[in-house]
């Protein structure tokens, strides 16, 4: 599938999708789009899994240099790649659960960053 199309299907059919595989750009590219599907970049974590055990996470949205200093930045990404984290590279699914379910509970709170608003 080209990389258009598979922007043009992840927006319209998300849950046709589990996992995709690509290239870095093109990578860069579907996660910006899908951004819109939970209402923001700051909300998508990312892990590139490697087929050995070491494996990269981060926020999709990257470290967000511009937002530095402004008290602004939404750190969901972040801490979701952290659970990323413990789930795939430190099998500690009860401890990633435990931090996923704290960050529900903040946003059940009403708690938002402006890019939720």
């Amino acid at each position: 599938m080209y990389v258009d199309n598979a922007a043009m299907q992840l927006i319209l059919n998300p849950s046709d999708f589990d996992v995709i595989a690509t290239a870095n750009l093109f990578g860069d590219i579907l996660s910006d789009a899908a951004s819109v599907l939970p209402g923001s970049l700051g909300l998508m974590p990312s892990a590139s899994l490697s087929s050995g055990k070491l494996h990269m996470y981060e926020p999709s949205g990257g470290s967000a240099p511009a937002l530095e200093g402004k008290n602004v930045a939404n750190p969901i990404a972040q801490i979701l790649s952290g659970t990323m984290m413990l789930r795939y590279s430190f099998n500690a699914h009860d401890e990633a659960q435990l931090i996923e379910d704290a960050v529900d509970s903040v946003l059940q709170r009403g708690v938002r960053t402006a890019d939720l608003l």
